[in-house]
């Protein structure tokens, strides 16, 4: 598989969230806005990206019978290195994201992507995967994160994670007509739906149109 057909999978083709629809909890959890959407990303991102590199040094060394078990205190070891940072450098987004950045550890994209991939490939190449999927859950939490807090709040507005007085922008469009189930965990589970369903249509959209295209060239 080339370089970066490996890095790009898990951006569309394998979103985590969008097509494999792993690590639901934590992405329907802190989408409230587009800040803990950014600080989760980033978290998880290197997260994969460590745990892959050390999964893919060790593959040829760890007992098959016991895999599961190490590729777990691994992944809990790095996961409470990137807890302590942020408890230390940005406590707002910290407190934020609560209990849902020790629960990185059972982030099903972190360890499948362990079993699946690492294991069995190189150190680049697992690099590369880890950086697609990381981004690929980015990109999805970003999206769910935009459409809750527009339709919940009626703005949008995004600050620094490391710094939460900095506000990068902040725009109220519609506030008075806000709907406020969005906010609610309720309001999650219909933004995921509603993004989900709008991708099978394309999905659909884009077969119909290629299998016109073919019976044209048949004609």
């Amino acid at each position: 598989m080339k370089k970066f057909d490996i890095f790009k999978k898990g951006l569309l083709k394998e979103n985590p969230i969008f097509v494999l629809q792993l690590g639901l909890c934590s992405a329907l959890a802190i989408t409230t806005s587009l800040t803990n959407a950014v600080g989760m990303g980033i978290a998880v991102i290197c997260v994969l990206i460590m745990s892959n590199i050390i999964i893919s040094l060790l593959r040829n060394i760890i007992p098959n019978e016991i895999r599961i078990p190490v590729y777990i205190v691994i992944i809990a070891t790095l996961v409470k290195c990137v807890q302590m940072i942020m408890n230390a450098y940005t406590p707002e987004l910290y407190d934020s994201l609560g209990v849902f950045i020790p629960l990185i550890v059972v982030n099903c994209i972190i360890l499948g992507r362990a079993e699946a991939f690492a294991s069995k490939n190189g150190v680049l190449d697992s690099i590369l995967d880890a950086l697609g999927m990381g981004i690929g859950y980015l990109f999805a939490v970003l999206v769910i994160s935009f459409v809750r807090q527009l339709l919940g709040t009626g703005g949008i507005s995004l600050y620094n994670p490391l710094d939460a007085t900095q506000v990068i922008f902040n725009i109220e469009l519609f506030p008075d007509y806000a709907i406020s189930i969005f906010t609610q965990s309720a309001g999650a589970f219909i933004a995921l739906g509603c993004i989900l369903a709008f991708i099978q249509y394309l999905k659909v959209r884009g077969t119909k149109k290629e299998v016109n295209t073919k019976k044209a060239s048949v004609k």
